[in-house]
Parts: structure tokens; C-alpha cells; sequence
């Protein structure tokens, strides 16, 4: 019922960035729209309808309806008897100032729900954006993922869509923005860089491998997010023995999505040979004693502070898709600053 009248409300905003564009504009979505006219839309509706018309939300609405209209024209929208709605006061009397406004469709809760799934609060934070691809991208994960608002800004501004895309060819950064991230197979987990700016930790200070460990166990749930979809905590410094010695992984955890566990090792150093090996062992481990026969192979995952590609490249055979070697960052990147580290 809350996800209904959050589209109802997105969908009474729509049309009423539908009404200035056509009845103030007269249709041209490029027309230069004044600061006069929309103080007196704004005024004129808070005056009718209370509050939720401020200048600001009235050129949201508008700018809404310009990104957003292609969408109504693609969709096939049932009218159907089942879960009728009127758009309310705020539309019809919107209607009657501009004349013969068109008439509100009658909806279904599902057709409603497929038009504009989420709310009128995500849907300001994605008209900012001005890429297409980036937007559709951050609209699909954000309706997959169950992402509410402080989460959609967060990943907005950790780049989280230039950390996919960088590293893809142009038919993958083109699947982001169609179908959002898919999770088929290792590597499609793995981020460049893994941004940990939520665990407050000053990018510059020293603090040790343990107390990066506790502060990412005082905030699983962020860190889990941050890894991506799929993940499910397990333990950490957990313990095997092998021959008497014993061993410790630092984060285990699981992904439903690939079936199986991942392991994770946190270095606050340069990425050295010799950790590589040791995850290579881990997963070595986790293979033949842990993991069952229905189960995928496990997955090793090194987040370090400085990786060198050549050094993961020349330590790991040519084949494996098990092992991965990924740096993290403290603070949230700029776009440009991502680019730099991604291609460097």
C-alpha cells in the first residue's frame, strides 16, 4: 500500500511537469523557463494545496517529466477496473488552469508500480544526473537492491556505475544501464576500487590490519553493501589447521548468487607475492574440505591499500578465476581521481 501511493505521488508529479511543459512551454522542452513563472505556479498551488509546491519542487517536477516522458510512450499501460486511482485535486485543478489538460489514466497497482517503482525522493536525486546510462543504471539497482534514499546517495557518490564501467567494453557498460549489475561469475563481484569511507577511519592516520578488520566488523552491513549483491557474513579471523599450524582467514563470507564462499585477507601495505600465495592456500582449503560438492569453487579476495597488477599477474597462473587482488580508499573519489586510479 506504501509503494502505491509513493507511485501515485511520482505519478501526480509527472503529470504535473507534464502540464507546464505543455501549457506553459507549449510543448518545447527546451524552452527557457522563468523564475517569474514558476514563483507564481508555486505560489498559486501553495496557496490551494499547502505545502510540496515550493519553486524548487515545481522545476523538479518539471525537469522530471522532461527525463522521464519517453517512458510513458514506450509502455503499454493496462486500464484495468482493479485498484483505480484519481491523481487528486492537486492534478484536476492543475488541469483546469491550463484549459483541456489531458485526463488522468486509470491504473493498476502493478502498471503503476512498473511505471515508477520508486519514490518521489529517489527520483529527485536521479534527475540530477545527467547521463542516461548512469541514470537507468542507479534506477534498476536501487529498485533490485531495495536501495533507500541515503543509500542511493551513497553509492552515487562513491562512483559506483564509473567503477563498473571502467573496466568493461562497451556492450557491458551498455548491460549496466538495460539490466543493472549481474552477478554470474567471480570477477562480475569484484570493484575498482572498494570505497570504505563509512568506516571513519582518516585516510592519512596509522592504524593497524586488526583495527581495519574492527572497523569493518562495526559496520558489516555498509561493508556488505559496499562488496555488492549476494553477500552473507559468516565469521572473521576464522581458524583451520593444517598439519599442527594454524591458520586464520580474516573475513569469511558467502555469496548466494555464485554459491560459494569467499574469503578475504585485509592488508594496510603494498600488495607482496607471499600474500598471494597464502590466499591461494585458503582457497585451496576451503576447496577440498569445506565447500560441498553442490557448491561452486571458493573465492579468494585480497584488499589491500596498494596492488600491483604486474605482481598479481606474474604470481597467479594465466587461468585462475579464483584469486583477485583489489585496493581500497578511504574517502569518496572524484570522478576524475577514479579514472586516475583505474588506469594507472
Amino acid at each position: 500500500m506504501v509503494k502505491q501511493t509513493n507511485s501515485i505521488i511520482v505519478l501526480t508529479y509527472f503529470h504535473i511537469g507534464k502540464l507546464i511543459v505543455d501549457f506553459e512551454q507549449h510543448g518545447n522542452t527546451k524552452a527557457i523557463y522563468g523564475k517569474a513563472t514558476i514563483k507564481r505556479l508555486s505560489a498559486k498551488l501553495t496557496k490551494q494545496f499547502g505545502n510540496g509546491f515550493s519553486e524548487r519542487n515545481i522545476e523538479q517536477m518539471r525537469s522530471f517529466f522532461i527525463l522521464y516522458q519517453e517512458r510513458t510512450k514506450r509502455m503499454s499501460i493496462p486500464q484495468t477496473a482493479s485498484a483505480e486511482f484519481e491523481l487528486g485535486k492537486t492534478l484536476n485543478s492543475a488541469q483546469k488552469r491550463a484549459g483541456q489538460g489531458p485526463k488522468p489514466q486509470t491504473l493498476s497497482a502493478e502498471s503503476l508500480k512498473q511505471l515508477f517503482p520508486l519514490s518521489w525522493s529517489h527520483y529527485v536525486i536521479l534527475t540530477r544526473i545527467q547521463n542516461e546510462d548512469e541514470r537507468s543504471f542507479y534506477e534498476i539497482e536501487s529498485v533490485n537492491n531495495n536501495w533507500g534514499v541515503r543509500e542511493l546517495q551513497r553509492q552515487l557518490d562513491s562512483s559506483l556505475f564509473e567503477r563498473l564501467t571502467l573496466s568493461k567494453n562497451k556492450k557491458k557498460v551498455r548491460e549496466l544501464a538495460t539490466k543493472g549489475q549481474i552477478i554470474t561469475k567471480p570477477e562480475d563481484v569484484i570493484k575498482a576500487p572498494y570505497v570504505l569511507e563509512f568506516l571513519g577511519l582518516d585516510e592519512k592516520a596509522i592504524y593497524t590490519e586488526t583495527e581495519l578488520e574492527s572497523a569493518i566488523i562495526a559496520r558489516i552491513e555498509s561493508f556488505l553493501l559496499e562488496l555488492g549483491k549476494g553477500f552473507l557474513f559468516q565469521g572473521r579471523q576464522v581458524k583451520f589447521i593444517l598439519d599442527d599450524d594454524h591458520y586464520y582467514v580474516d573475513l569469511v563470507l558467502y555469496n548466494r548468487l555464485l554459491k560459494c564462499f569467499v574469503l578475504i585477507d585485509l592488508k594496510i601495505g603494498k600488495l607482496r607475492h607471499q600474500d598471494l600465495g597464502q590466499m591461494q592456500m585458503y582457497v585451496n582449503y576451503y576447496d577440498r574440505y569445506i565447500k560441498s560438492q553442490e557448491e561452486n569453487s571458493s573465492i579468494g579476495i585480497i584488499i589491500c591499500k596498494d596492488k600491483s597488477d604486474a605482481m598479481v599477474e606474474i604470481t597467479l597462473p594465466k587461468e585462475q578465476k579464483q584469486i583477485f587482488a583489489a585496493d581500497y580508499r578511504l574517502y569518496l573519489p572524484t570522478k576524475a581521481a577514479l579514472r586516475k586510479v583505474v588506469t594507472e
